[in-house]
């Protein structure tokens, strides 16, 4: 769910960028995977029924988190690898994944062949703003490949947008930058994927909902992403947790979990034969 990606897509990464990465999204990495990364289970089973992934396929999953994604496509029956910038998520995607092929790297160079896989997913991973990464999806695909991809749709408008107030606290949004939301533009993400080779778009939603036990489980979910970072540098951890638990405890209700459901678009398109 994370990769090293600049703003302008033409950058060389380097050693202060991986930190950043791993500061950002992997410096609670076992709370990610154990309390953020399950909320995205709708968005993944979604995707992986649009793309009909079936048994021996080889699924490349770009910016993997820590794994969740791809521990659900070999269910399927698929032969998984996959790529990430924090090297303690990927350390648990492989304790997940044990057979599976799992590296720390770049979505912008994919350390594999060309032509070496038969579907590629990435789930809220490519942006706009990150047109090399699609192409070197392109590239890794065979042809005849299918690609599915999910972005943030209209979250103004969605109920569950409370759940990101706490970010505003270090004037940060949500998202790296805003170009992580132009894909949920109607339209944007189709002449996307058709600008960069891919053929037969289609748009869908996708059901994304964040559910929490508590308050408290919530803050601390809240607090193992990397939009929290920048936060949490601002005023401490501490002061982040207590006011995302004072944000979460106007939304309590008797006997229900806390519920925030969000905003999200998915697209499947194909390589030409």
């Amino acid at each position: 769910m994370t990769s090293v990606i600049s703003r302008e897509d033409t950058r060389t990464t380097t050693t202060d960028e991986w930190d950043v990465a791993d500061d950002g999204w992997g410096r609670r990495a076992v709370d990610f995977a154990t309390l953020s990364e399950p909320g995205s289970c709708r968005e993944f089973v979604t995707l992986h029924h649009r793309l009909d992934i079936s048994l021996g396929e080889r699924l490349l999953d770009v910016s993997c988190g820590s794994g969740l994604a791809l521990e659900l496509a070999r269910v399927r029956g698929a032969e998984c690898a996959g790529i990430e910038a924090s090297h303690r998520l990927v350390a648990i995607a492989r304790d997940r994944n044990p057979d599976s092929d799992l590296r720390v790297g770049d979505g912008h160079a994919l350390p594999w062949d060309d032509e070496s896989f038969d579907v590629a997913t990435s789930f809220r991973g490519i942006w706009a703003s990150t047109p090399s990464a699609i192409r070197e999806v392109h590239r890794v695909l065979v042809r005849g490949g299918r690609v599915g991809l999910t972005t943030w749709g209209q979250l103004r408008r969605s109920p569950g947008t409370w759940a990101y107030t706490p970010f505003r606290i270090a004037d940060v949004g949500p998202f790296e930058h805003e170009a992580s939301l132009e894909l949920g533009t109607p339209g944007a993400g189709e002449e996307f994927l058709t600008r960069h080779g891919f053929v037969d778009v289609e748009r869908f939603d996708v059901p994304m909902v964040w559910e929490f036990a508590d308050p408290y489980t919530y803050a601390r979910t809240l607090a193992s992403t990397g939009p929290a970072y920048e936060a949490i540098e601002s005023i401490g951890e501490t002061a982040f947790i207590e006011a995302a638990i004072h944000q979460a405890q106007k939304l309590v209700r008797d006997g229900l979990p806390l519920r925030a459901p969000i905003d999200v678009v998915g697209y499947v398109a194909r390589k030409p034969f």
